[in-house]
This record gives structure tokens, C-alpha cells and sequence, in this order.
């Protein structure tokens, strides 16, 4: 009976163990689920702090920048003409001035040219001159009550164009930025450019703005830096020289009449070279 009673003991105990083993299984899973749960959502603030982080990237950049790897630099959208200052750069001061390349008072000293088959061209100087024009400060005093007229009578829609030449070209001083000029337009698309030389003697065409506008308007074009226009290794050649002005027809504005007015081609130069030079410094002119 005693043993009897000792294995009853037992297996009870036995049973007991395996009730305990089982009631806790799930308990401790559920704990584990319940841990893992609170480290999925520790991740979710990481995610969420880098949509808010694109986001303001994106903010920034719609607020006018553009995100670089220093920060947000500026889209320069607000900038609507050239800057002299920022434009090629090579010396480290500038002396920026506004000077006078011609005043377009004497007609004798352009002639004006376009292909014969397409229409007849004429040119000669009136009396007037825009209302916002402004005097160039320490410019030279002299007579500028003309400007210079164009006309044209097109004999038939063509592909074509029309050259207004200075009967020698214009140099001017110092490394030029930046060139402007007076222009009456008659609200028709054709385009407007400036023909130069660097001192090498190499062409290029500036292009100087479209004429669909009605009445006066200072076009200004900005001298790219890839024309060349100073070497040290050659002195005696700085700067550019004005060949002509060209206009670009609009074929489809190719009949009847047109009128074309000029005044006043400026430029703003550097002549810090110029200007700075020592006085007991010597001459390569030999």
C-alpha cells in the first residue's frame, strides 16, 4: 500500500509540472510579442523623422534655394539683368566703369547692307533720343541729340538679314562685361546681335535680345568669359572691337516695311589694369 501511495504522489506531481509547463509557454510568448512590439514602434519615429526631414528639404527648396551639399544656394531668380561685377572675374580688384562706344551721331559713319534679292535697305540719322536714357558719369561732353535710322522694304518672304557696319570697327577699352544699347522696336519677333572680334581676331556673335517690343528699350548682353580678351603674353592686345549690329529677319514678318532706330552703345568695362599701372613700370612695346 505504501508504495502504491508513493507512486500516486508522484504522478500527480508529474502532472502538476506538465500543467505549470504549459500554462506558462504561452504567457511567455506573449511576453515576447509584447517585447518586440514597443522596439517595432521605437522604429517608426526614426522613418517618420525622415519624411519630416525630406519634407523640409523639399520646403526649402520651393522657398526659392536649392539644396547642395553646403546648404540651400540661391536659384538667382530674382536677378533679371546681367551683373558687371560677377562676370569674368580675372583680377583680384575691378574697376568698373560705363563708357561711350558710339553715340550714332554722324550717319556717314555706318553703312547699312542686306542681300539684294530680298529687299532694299536705307539708313540715315534723325533727331531724338529715348526719355530714360542717362548720362554717363565723367563721359566726355559733346553733341548727342541724333540717333541713327533704319529701314527696310522686303521684295519677298525670305530667310534673311540685315548688317549695319561702322566704316571701321569700334574698339573699346579695357575687358568688357557687359554692352548696351538704345533700340526703338516695332512688335515684330526678329532678333537683334552684336558682332565682334576678341584681340586674336576671332568673331562672335552676341546676341543682343529680341525686337517684339514697341517704343525704346535698353537691350543689354553680357560678355561670355570664354571670349578671350586679355594674355598676358600679349600686352598690346586687351579687350574686344565692335564689327557690326545684325538683325535676323522673322520669315514669316518678311513683307512691306520696317523701321529700325539706335542710340547710344555703351559698355560697361574693367580698367583696373589701365588704371593701376606704375608709373616707372616698363613698356613691352618693342
Amino acid at each position: 500500500m505504501k508504495k502504491l501511495a508513493i507512486i500516486f504522489v508522484l504522478t500527480g506531481i508529474t502532472a502538476l509540472a506538465w500543467s505549470q509547463t504549459a500554462t506558462t509557454a504561452p504567457a511567455n510568448t506573449a511576453a515576447a510579442g509584447t517585447a518586440q512590439q514597443p522596439a517595432q514602434n521605437a522604429t517608426q519615429p526614426t522613418a517618420q523623422s525622415a519624411s519630416q526631414t525630406g519634407a523640409s528639404q523639399g520646403s526649402s527648396q520651393n522657398s526659392g534655394g536649392v539644396q547642395s551639399a553646403t546648404g540651400v544656394a540661391s536659384n538667382n531668380s530674382s536677378v533679371s539683368a546681367p551683373q558687371p561685377a560677377e562676370i569674368g572675374i580675372n583680377s583680384a580688384q575691378q574697376d568698373l566703369r560705363e563708357v561711350s562706344v558710339d553715340k550714332f551721331e554722324d550717319d556717314g559713319f555706318w553703312q547699312a547692307k542686306m542681300p539684294r534679292d530680298d529687299g532694299l535697305i536705307f539708313l540715315r540719322r534723325f533727331e531724338g533720343a529715348p526719355a530714360e536714357r542717362k548720362p554717363i558719369p565723367g563721359d566726355v561732353k559733346e553733341s548727342d541729340k541724333y540717333v541713327l535710322g533704319v529701314k527696310v522694304e522686303f521684295l519677298h518672304r525670305a530667310v534673311t538679314n540685315a548688317e549695319i557696319i561702322p566704316i571701321r570697327p569700334i574698339p573699346i577699352p579695357g575687358i568688357t562685361k557687359t554692352v548696351s544699347i538704345w533700340v526703338v522696336g516695332r512688335n515684330v519677333n526678329n532678333q537683334l546681335y552684336l558682332i565682334v572680334t576678341d584681340h586674336f581676331g576671332n568673331l562672335a556673335k552676341i546676341y543682343m535680345g529680341s525686337l517684339a517690343f514697341t517704343g525704346w528699350k535698353k537691350l543689354t548682353a553680357a560678355i561670355p568669359p570664354n571670349i578671350r580678351q586679355a594674355d598676358p603674353r600679349y600686352n598690346d592686345r586687351q579687350g574686344i572691337t565692335v564689327q557690326e549690329l545684325q538683325i535676323e529677319f522673322d520669315p514669316s514678318q518678311t513683307y512691306g516695311t520696317y523701321y529700325i532706330y539706335f542710340d547710344d552703345l555703351t559698355a560697361v568695362v574693367d580698367l583696373f589694369a589701365e588704371n593701376n599701372r606704375d608709373p616707372d613700370d616698363m613698356s613691352d612695346a618693342w
